[in-house]
């Protein structure tokens, strides 16, 4: 249970749990915190305490308005697949939901291309850090949020039972099969799912009415980026009915986010490029709601 001792701007609550100390003396406890909070590279930001803030390459707390949760999930059971921080989790916490969040934080499991480089895994790896940073934050919101290391693959109703609420965000364009992910995703939504994952935004001009995709796989576990249209088929094909209009939004890069400066260098690169812009505009993505079919 979150305990809430005080609010910030957006709705966040922080405490310590229950019975525990984040090590130290109260004068001490802001310190140590932002020691450790600057010790680590962070994918989502969070504010833990006043003045502490982990630098996240992703800020998505004014993106969370945007996402189509009820106000209330008190007494719904909610998934969140590919957690790794933990953003999304805590956001369905916060909102009263009953929350199993899933990750694989061993980078040797990821859909990982031919030829990728141990230095590349590595640098990923870091940013995960076996889920560390989840850790730390459910420590010090004391949130009840479970995680386990679970692959989208192997989700399973005689595991892990069925869901009012399954949220899906910013990971199919890592794995290597989308619509089989997607597939196993039906079979534990008894509700509504929210699939909010990356878009081409000059296919989504181009192609409006087509479903394509354009593939990365070179060295990273980075493979499909499908336009809009092709995002939808993925949803329908895995046997998911679309509810209401598709939205288009941007996740808002956060102080952790490298920015590299614009270059004919950076501009011929297509991972460069893409950070180039994702840096400064945001990661283009598409939000469906869907329900099972």
């Amino acid at each position: 249970m979150i305990v809430p001792v005080w609010v910030d701007d957006l709705g966040y609550r922080t405490a310590p749990m229950r019975g525990q100390r984040l090590g130290g003396s109260p004068d001490e406890e802001p310190h140590n915190l932002r020691a450790e909070v600057g010790a680590h590279q962070w994918y989502h930001t969070f504010e833990l305490a006043p003045g502490v803030e982990t630098p996240g390459w992703f800020d998505l707390r004014k993106v969370a308005a945007r996402i189509p949760f009820p106000a209330s999930l008190e007494g719904k059971r909610c998934l969140d697949v590919g957690t790794f921080d933990g953003f999304w989790a805590f956001e369905m916490e916060r909102r009263g939901g009953q929350v199993l969040a899933i990750d694989i934080l061993d980078p040797l499991r990821w859909d990982w291309p031919a030829g990728a480089e141990a230095a590349t895994i590595d640098a990923i790896n870091q940013r995960k850090r076996g889920g560390g940073g989840f850790e730390l934050v459910a420590a010090s919101l004391g949130s009840g949020v479970e995680r386990r290391e679970l692959s989208i693959y192997d989700l399973d109703p005689d595991d892990v039972g069925t869901f009012d609420l399954v949220y899906l965000g910013s990971l199919l364009v890592h794995l290597r099969d989308p619509v089989r992910a997607l597939t196993r995703l039906r079979a534990v939504c008894s509700g509504t799912a929210i699939i909010c994952d990356g878009i081409d935004v000059a296919k989504s001009i181009l192609f409006p009415s087509e479903a394509v995709a354009g593939m990365d796989a070179q060295g990273r576990p980075w493979w499909w980026r499908p336009n809009v249209r092709g995002l939808e088929r993925m949803v329908d094909a895995a046997g998911f009915r679309r509810i209401g209009k598709t939205k288009r939004l941007r996740m808002t890069p956060g102080r952790g986010m490298p920015r590299p400066p614009v270059t004919l260098a950076t501009l011929r690169s297509r991972p460069a490029r893409e950070q180039v812009f994702h840096s400064r505009l945001g990661d283009p993505h598409a939000v469906i709601v869907a329900a099972p079919d």
